[in-house]
């Protein structure tokens, strides 16, 4: 601090420079944070519980499997409880308007998924409504639903239909997917075809020892083995992440893209301070003629060059942290949730640092050694 007005006095030295590079730190620390948080959303099994699996057809998911198959997961030593869900694939109004829709068991639903939360009051009121749904807070908010409006919902294969809502959930945790629809196998098993009745899309088993997953998930798959319907049992988290790999390598093309911008932004800031440092070249030779040490003069460069990281890297954060929910918004339903978590604005700001840092340390380094008398003759 008390060489902060020298410090300061050199970076308004050159106006437009400086709020370039500012511009370059504060776009790579937003695209950094945009990146951090996609490569989150796709690659999030944290969310998983320990204490869930998941059955599906062990053909693909989109092979049913026979709604016979639940008392008989039920029986299995180990399992707590089991509920179904099937994929509905309407949108509302407007072929844009696209959220996610499950068919649930409503019986088993909560027990199951405790968390993601429905009030009591609405649980109760959704029972007793054949036509009910219960709908995440984020697609009410999205659509301006009210409790009690009647929801439309088209489809290609089932037609239209028509929905009450009688309640709104909450997730428990700031990843949790509020975008979702659910309303009652009992009101789908009536109106879909013949053929389609008494298929599930996939089971999510609750087991009471997250220990002895591995065990039960056999069992169900032994207990289906050589059947019509063969399974597929594994863990929730496993499950989340076979079903990311569809989307290809993506924590991988993240990364190589951050690496690319942080190196260019490294490039672009230590080329601007050493020209910085080139053109002061006699002013720092003065500063050392009239008793400023070298490691004062180091001081200078990396002041200049770590004030330009964090007010770069904090404007870039800052916009991180006003974007990001409004692009979640914007995309509900098309991409998983997106959430800015602490870790990543830490590591972001702890990266603008480390950038400004070398970037202003090899420049300075030069000055810290430069000979007076060398220097002096340029002027």
């Amino acid at each position: 601090m008390k060489f902060s007005r020298i410090i300061l006095a050199n970076l308004f030295r050159k106006k437009v420079r400086l709020l370039l590079t500012i511009g370059s730190f504060a776009v790579a620390l937003f695209l950094f944070a945009f990146l951090g948080v996609v490569r989150d959303a796709f690659s999030r099994t944290d969310l998983a519980s320990a204490d869930r699996l998941v059955i599906i057809n062990r053909t693909s998911i989109i092979n049913p499997i026979p709604l016979s198959y639940r008392d008989k997961t039920r029986r299995i030593p180990g399992v707590k409880a089991v509920t179904h869900n099937n994929w509905f694939g309407g949108t509302y109004i407007d072929e844009k308007n696209f959220f996610p829709q499950f068919v649930i068991d409503p019986e088993n639903q909560r027990k199951v998924v405790p968390e993601l939360i429905v009030p009591d009051d609405q649980w109760n009121a959704f029972l007793k409504d054949r036509e009910g749904a219960i709908v995440g807070a984020r697609t009410m908010e999205r659509f301006h639903w009210k409790i009690g409006d009647r929801i439309p919902i088209k489809t290609t294969m089932w037609g239209s239909w028509e929905f009450n809502i009688d309640g709104v959930y909450h997730g428990k945790r700031p990843g949790d997917d509020e975008t979702q629809f659910w309303f009652q196998w009992d009101y789908f098993e009536e109106r879909v075809p013949q053929t389609f009745k008494g298929q599930i899309g996939w089971y999510v088993v609750k087991v009471d020892n997250p220990d002895d997953a591995p065990r039960i998930a056999k069992a169900i798959d032994a207990e289906f083995a050589n059947s019509p319907n063969e399974t597929k049992t594994e863990t929730e988290s496993a499950f989340a992440a076979g079903w990311v790999k569809q989307f290809g390598n993506i924590k991988f093309l993240i990364v190589t893209i951050g690496a690319v911008v942080f190196f260019t932004l490294l490039l672009v800031t230590g080329n601007t301070m050493a020209i910085s440092v080139r053109e002061r070249t006699g002013e720092l030779a003065v500063l050392k003629a009239i008793g400023f040490s070298d490691r004062k003069v180091l001081a200078f460069v990396l002041g200049e060059s770590l004030v330009i990281a964090v007010v770069g890297g904090l404007l870039g954060l800052g916009l991180a942290l006003v974007a990001v929910p409004l692009l979640s918004r914007a995309l509900t339903g098309l991409v998983p949730v997106l959430f800015l978590s602490p870790t990543i604005l830490l590591f972001g700001f702890v990266a603008a640092l480390f950038v400004g840092f070398i970037s202003g340390f090899l420049p300075g380094l030069g000055a810290m050694r430069m000979r007076v008398v060398n220097a002096l003759r340029r002027v």
